[in-house]
Order: structure tokens, then C-alpha cells, then sequence
């Protein structure tokens, strides 16, 4: 290590701050902006979709469908139609990450100012990094987090659930009947604390994980303000300092926990690097519970204002595995995911050629009348809910979906068999985020 790093590095740092979000957001950003206002039809989306309802974006998903199945914009292609969207998410001519392309003045920016700081946009994340990468990351990570195991987990997320609700029952009981934020209360503390048992978080590290994923949530969205984006990287690094040590006490002393199975899985005699188990793990982590707590919420919400579909449920409680997934397809805890061509390809009949960026809007393909009758309306005894893709498709499909479904339906129905007559009250809102979608604040009257 030369003398002068520990004056050049900090040095560094301040420089390649400016410079990253430059890059990675100011300058998206202003093409966003600037293709909303010419009238582009995914900037347009991309400008209205933050902090909006699904259903506020129908009419962009509808003006899209009409123009074919594959979309030319100003920036990207793009595409609602749901057969498209599965072409895509499951052909290996298309891969996750940045256009491949090297040598542009901007790349080279982006690769000099790149921070060691896990984040789930950048390499090693399971979301970015594509064979023979992926299929050894995804593959140690299956073995720990099989649906075995998650089968296994039903019960205690039972158990969580009650104590939770009995929780609220205390809280209500004590304040009188004041309003509760069902987010804060609940929403976020079934999944947070059952992935945290599952790696072998303590709980008082509970609140602290929560934290670290509200802070992480908005990382990947494009086009951050300077504010959010040094929020979201402070966020991001002590997240990373906090699972370097946990990582660390977990190889000293192993216990029965999911986690300290990965930090020892190997395949074929060989692991993960310390990066590339902090990476994973770091994912895993968040991504076990972020998406769930918008699940769950948005899930509320569509029972709570479809009263007819909730009395469906309590007249035939198998329906509701197959609500969660009315809830997944009609209001999505994701937006949408990107696609890189990684060679000249059709898609829909139309040429898509090598780094030709498209975007699958998930939330759109849900809504698509070619498979879903009466898309719009909310239906938890539709045959084919199932078929949505909000958990994304090919071997990027989401490795907890089912933890996911099984936290959503206990989570759910356990929720509505305390409270049958809850009661939404105004101030909800919307969490800001444009990839992630759910409720930031929920709040409700238990008591009807």
C-alpha cells in the first residue's frame, strides 16, 4: 500500500461521489425529463410512475399495447404485452447489467468511479450478473433457500404473525382505539423478522436491517436527486459494514441458520469469495423482505376496498393462495426490469440489435386482455392469476417467490381473521420509489 493512500483516497472518494451519481442519475435524469416533455411514451412513464397507483399508469399500459407488442421510444424499446415480456426475461440472446460496448467516455467514467460497496445494481448481485457467474451464485443460494425450507417456515411465520397481531391488539387496547400505520406496525415486521430468523439475524438487529432496506429500496431507481442518491449510498454503506461483521461473527460461530449454510456452501469444492458472499447475502437479506412488505400492504388495501372479494375468502379460505397472486398480478411490488441484447435478435418479429436496450414493464403485462379477462378488475378466484410475472421470468425469476407467497397468504389471512372490519383512514400514501411499489404509510382504525 503506497504512503499516500490515506490522503489520495478520501481525496478520491469526494471526487468519484459527484461523479457517480453524475453518471448514474443526473445525467438520466435530464433524458428522462427531456423525453416526458417531447411526449416519449416511457419517459412519460418513467416521470408519472413514482409514488403513483398502479392503476394511475393504465392509461400509459393501454396507449403501449395499442402500438404492437415491441415499442421504439425515444430511449429504449419497451413492452407491456405479456408473451413479449416472457420472450425476453427467458431468452439468453438478452442479459441484465449495462451495454457492452466498451471504450465511451461515459463508461469509463462509470467504471473509475465505481465504489466496493455491495449494492444490489452492481456486480456480484444475483440481479446483474449473468452464466457462468450466476448459475454458481444462484445455485449455492437454491440449496439454502429451497421451498423445502421454506415449507418448513410456515409455521413459525404463523407464530410471528400472532405475536405481532397480538401486538397491535395491545397497542389499539392502550391508546384508546388510535389510528395505527398498518406499514410500520405490521406490513414490515412479519417479513422482516422471519427473513432475519431464516439467516440468522438477531433480533435485536431487527429495526436495524428494516432501516438498512428502506434505505437501499430506492437504489434502483435511475435518476435519483443528489440528496436521495448520498442518502441511499450512506444507507448502502453501513449496510455493508454491518453485514461484514455479522458475516464475519457467523464464519466464528456457525449456528442453524440458512446463512451460515451459505457462508459454508461450496459447489464442487468451491464457494463464494468474501465479496461475493457479502453480495448474495446482502440481497437475499433485502430482497427477502422489501418486496413483501409491499405485498402485503397493497394486499390490504385491495381487500379492504373490494369487500365482495375479501366476503369470497371468508366463504372459501382455500382462495386465498390464489388471492396473493390476484394481488401480485393486479397491483405488483415491482414495476419493471431491463433487458441488454447480448447479440443481433428478434423479439415480436421486430430486429433488436446487440446492446439494444428493452424494458419489460411487468406491471403491464399483468393487465394484458389477450391473457387475463377483464384485466382490470380485481378477482381472487381468477383461474389463472398465477400467470402474472411479477416475479420476473427465466433464470432471473425471483428466488423468493415462494416465501413470498406463502408470507403474503398467512400473512393476509391472519389479518383479516382479527381484523374483519378494519377500517382505512385518510393519509395514505405511496412509497416514492419508481421500481418498488407499495405503501410508505398505511394507517387504520382496528376497531372498525
Amino acid at each position: 500500500m503506497s504512503l499516500l493512500d490515506p490522503v489520495v483516497r478520501p481525496v478520491l472518494d469526494q471526487v468519484k461521489t459527484p461523479v457517480r451519481w453524475g453518471v448514474g442519475h443526473a445525467l438520466p435524469r435530464a433524458v428522462f425529463r427531456a423525453a416526458a416533455r417531447r411526449g416519449d411514451l416511457q419517459g412519460r412513464l418513467i416521470a408519472t410512475a413514482a409514488g403513483r397507483h398502479t392503476f394511475e399508469l393504465l392509461d400509459l399500459f393501454d396507449e403501449a399495447r395499442a402500438r404492437g407488442p415491441l415499442v421504439t421510444t425515444r430511449l429504449t424499446r419497451m413492452t407491456v404485452d405479456h408473451a413479449t415480456v416472457r420472450e425476453v426475461l427467458s431468452s439468453n440472446d438478452f442479459r441484465t447489467g449495462l451495454p457492452s460496448r466498451a471504450g465511451s467516455a461515459m463508461q469509463r467514467l462509470a467504471a473509475w468511479s465505481a465504489t466496493d460497496v455491495i449494492s444490489p445494481v452492481e456486480p456480484p448481485s444475483l440481479l446483474v450478473t449473468e452464466p457462468p457467474d450466476h448459475t454458481r451464485y444462484r445455485k449455492l443460494v437454491t440449496r439454502v433457500f429451497s421451498v423445502r425450507a421454506v415449507q418448513r417456515l410456515q409455521e413459525r411465520t404463523a407464530e410471528v404473525a400472532a405475536g405481532l397481531l397480538d401486538d397491535l391488539d395491545k397497542q389499539v387496547s392502550e391508546s384508546g382505539g388510535a389510528p395505527v400505520d398498518l406499514v410500520e406496525a405490521y406490513c414490515s415486521l412479519l417479513p422482516v423478522t422471519v427473513i432475519a430468523e431464516i439467516l440468522g439475524v438477531p433480533l435485536t438487529d431487527r429495526a436495524k436491517v428494516l432501516e438498512f432496506g428502506t434505505a437501499a429500496a430506492p437504489s434502483l431507481d435511475m435518476g435519483l436527486e443528489w440528496r436521495r442518491f448520498r442518502e441511499v449510498e450512506s444507507g448502502l454503506r453501513a449496510f455493508d459494514a454491518w453485514l461484514t461483521e455479522h458475516l464475519e461473527m457467523l464464519r466464528r460461530e456457525p449456528a442453524d441458520n440458512l446463512l451460515s449454510e451459505l457462508v459454508a456452501a461450496q459447489d464442487d469444492g468451491v464457494g463464494l469469495t468474501p465479496h461475493e458472499l457479502k453480495a448474495t447475502a446482502g440481497l437475499v437479506l433485502a430482497a427477502g423482505f422489501e418486496t413483501t412488505v409491499n405485498l402485503l400492504g397493497n394486499g390490504i388495501a385491495l381487500l379492504h376496498d373490494h369487500p365482495e372479494q375479501l366476503a369470497s375468502l371468508r366463504a372459501d379460505p382455500a382462495l386465498w393462495g390464489n388471492a396473493v397472486d390476484e394481488v401480485l398480478r393486479f397491483d405488483p411490488p415491482v414495476l419493471l426490469t431491463g433487458r441488454i441484447a447480448d447479440r443481433d435478435t428478434m423479439v415480436a418479429g421486430e430486429r433488436v440489435s446487440r446492446d439494444g436496450v428493452v424494458v419489460t414493464v411487468l406491471a403491464g403485462a399483468n393487465r394484458d386482455p389477450q391473457v387475463f379477462t377483464d384485466p382490470n378488475t380485481f378477482d381472487v378466484a381468477r383461474e389463472n392469476a398465477r400467470d402474472h410475472v411479477s416475479f420476473s421470468a427465466g433464470r432471473h425469476y425471483c428466488l423468493g417467490a415462494a416465501l413470498a407467497r406463502m408470507e403474503g397468504e398467512v400473512g393476509l389471512r391472519m389479518f383479516f381473521e382479527r381484523y374483519p372490519d378494519v377500517r382505512l383512514l385518510p393519509g395514505a400514501n405511496r412509497r416514492p420509489t419508481r421500481i418498488l411499489r407499495g405503501y410508505e404509510r398505511l394507517p387504520a382504525s382496528l376497531r372498525g
